[in-house]
C-alpha cells in the first residue's frame, strides 16, 4: 500500500476518533485514536521490515526475504528515511546467499543514508568484508578506518578487530607468497 494512502486513512480514523470523543463517545474514542497512532506508525515504520528484521535476528533469511520482497516499490511504499535500511537489509539477507553479490544493496545504501551511525558502520564493514574477499587491501582498510569513526558506539568493536586481523593475514600471505618465488 502506497505511504500517501496509509497518511490519509490515519488521517481519517484520527479525525473519526476526534469526532466520538467530541460527541461524548469517549471508550471508542480512544480505541480508535489507538488505532489511527498504529496506522500513523506503519507510516514511518514499515511492517514488512519490521518482521523481516525479526526473522534476520533469528537467522532466518529466507522468511526475511519473503517478507522483504513483498515491498514492490519501495520508493513509493516506504518513507524516505527508511530507503537505505530497505537496500542494507537486502545486502545482508543477499551476503549470506553471495557476498559478492550484496555489494551494491550496501553502495545504494549508503548513498542513500541511515540515520543511525552504527548502521552505517555495518554496511562499512560489510564493504570491508568484500574488498578483502576480493584481495583490494587499500579498499578495505579505507572502509574499515570509516567504520571504526561511525562505531560511536562500539557495537561493532569486535567485528572491527576481526577485520584488522584478516587484513593482517591477508599481508602475510602476501610476503608468503613472494618469498617462495
Amino acid at each position: 500500500m502506497s505511504n500517501i494512502v496509509r497518511l490519509i486513512i490515519a488521517c481519517v480514523v484520527l479525525g473519526a476518533a476526534i469526532a466520538l470523543a467530541g460527541f461524548g463517545f469517549w471508550g471508542w474514542g480512544i480505541l480508535v485514536l489507538l488505532i489511527g497512532g498504529i496506522i500513523l506508525l506503519s507510516f514511518f515504520f514499515n511492517e514488512n521490515m519490521i518482521i523481516a528484521q525479526y526473522y534476520l535476528r533469528k537467522e532466518n533469511s529466507d522468511e526475511a526475504e519473503k517478507w522483504l520482497l513483498k515491498i514492490k516499490d519501495y520508493e513509493k511504499e516506504l518513507y524516505k528515511t527508511q530507503h537505505g535500511y530497505y537496500n542494507m537489509l537486502l545486502g545482508l539477507i543477499e551476503s549470506r546467499k553471495a557476498p559478492m553479490k550484496s555489494e551494491k544493496y550496501f553502495k545504494k545504501a549508503l548513498s542513500l543514508g541511515m540515520k543511525m551511525s552504527h548502521n552505517t558502520a555495518l554496511a562499512k564493514l560489510s564493504l570491508a568484508g568484500i574488498c578483502i574477499a576480493k584481495r583490494n587491501k587499500r579498499e578495505a582498510q579505507q572502509y574499515l578506518s570509516e567504520a571504526t569513526k561511525e562505531d560511536k558506539n562500539k557495537l561493532l568493536a569486535d567485528q572491527i578487530k576481526m577485520m584488522k586481523g584478516q587484513l593482517a593475514q591477508m599481508d602475510k600471505q602476501v610476503q608468503r607468497g613472494y618469498r617462495n618465488y
